[in-house]
């Protein structure tokens, strides 16, 4: 079992997945040491996975071939799969189309 830890109360040297991230890091495949919770209210609590710092590795470099490839598959998300148009935005998954068509039987009904 690991070991939970209320909100702001984390021992120095773990950090959350975000945190690593906006200091360059990533937990390059340690296991989670502990976990961070946040109570809420009417709900269960925010829960964040802690890693240790001094174990995590460096952020890969996004190479041409992988800006290629996320540029290819963000395009394929704006394409209303009902019209074949491209919206110009990243099609909501909600919706599954183009809010043009999404709306259209509401209108016509």
């Amino acid at each position: 079992m690991i070991p939970v830890y209320r909100w702001r109360l984390a021992p120095e040297g773990l950090a959350t997945f975000r945190q690593l991230r906006a200091q360059g890091l990533r937990p390059g495949g340690q296991p989670v040491v502990a976990q961070l919770e946040r109570p809420r209210r009417r709900r269960g609590p925010l829960v964040a996975f802690l890693y240790r710092i001094d174990l995590a590795r460096p952020v890969r470099p996004m190479t041409p071939a992988r800006w290629a490839a996320l540029a290819k598959a963000n395009a394929a998300r704006q394409i209303c799969p009902r019209c074949g148009r491209d919206a110009g935005y990243r099609i909501p998954p909600s919706l599954g189309m183009c809010v043009p068509c999404a709306d259209a039987p509401q209108i016509a009904a």
